[in-house]
């Protein structure tokens, strides 16, 4: 943005800011480069201010706050003005990223302190474990045996298959809700088999 056009933002207010934006945000939706130049100098700081609340780490606030400029710049055409500022649709991209990396992370943080915790297990009698990992898996079996076949289905592609809620719902095309029940009540029947007897 030129200096010029800057300082006058600024000295304008927020609402001004946010008539720049809204102005910029339709001609970026249109291609124009110079456009989504100016909007990301006016925006780019406080969607980093946001990114950095989230995420916290500031390398990942970054990066996260370039994917969000990129995502900007493609996704500029279903900005609808009627719906709320393009400042507010602009800080909404970046929540839901940070929130997304902020997830990723903590997921890949669980299954690394579960492999080392698989790792850091003493081996005391390898043949033992071996026979009693194999009744267990036979035991799980065939609690899962005992499932609906759609219950088995949801609970198989989250727990072996590693797929969230939301991915899960997306691969069987159902509804997030019909998928949460689902493993709901196959995670209930799981429970009530395995504390029973094998």
């Amino acid at each position: 943005m030129p200096r010029a056009a800057a300082r006058a933002v600024r000295v304008g207010g927020e609402g001004a800011e946010q008539v720049e934006a809204d102005r910029l945000l339709v001609l970026v939706a249109g291609g124009d480069q110079q456009a989504f130049e100016e909007l990301y100098a006016l925006v780019s700081g406080p969607v980093f201010g946001l990114v950095r609340r989230v995420v916290r780490d500031p390398a990942q606030a970054e990066e996260v706050t370039q994917e969000v400029l990129l995502e900007l710049w493609r996704s500029a055409p279903r900005f609808d003005p009627g719906r709320g500022s393009a400042l507010a649709w602009v800080l909404t991209l970046a929540h839901r990223r940070a929130v997304d990396r902020v997830r990723s992370a903590r997921a890949a943080g669980e299954r690394e302190r579960r492999e080392a915790r698989r790792a850091h297990h003493p081996a005391f009698d390898q043949v033992a474990e071996e026979v009693e990992a194999g009744l267990e898996r036979e035991w799980v079996r065939r609690c899962l045996d005992r499932l609906t076949a759609l219950q088995r289905q949801s609970v198989t592609l989250a727990y072996y298959d590693g797929y969230t809620y939301r991915e899960v719902a997306e691969r069987l095309s159902l509804p997030l809700g019909t998928v949460k029940t689902r493993m709901r009540d196959g995670l209930a029947r799981l429970r009530d088999c395995l504390g029973g007897t094998a």
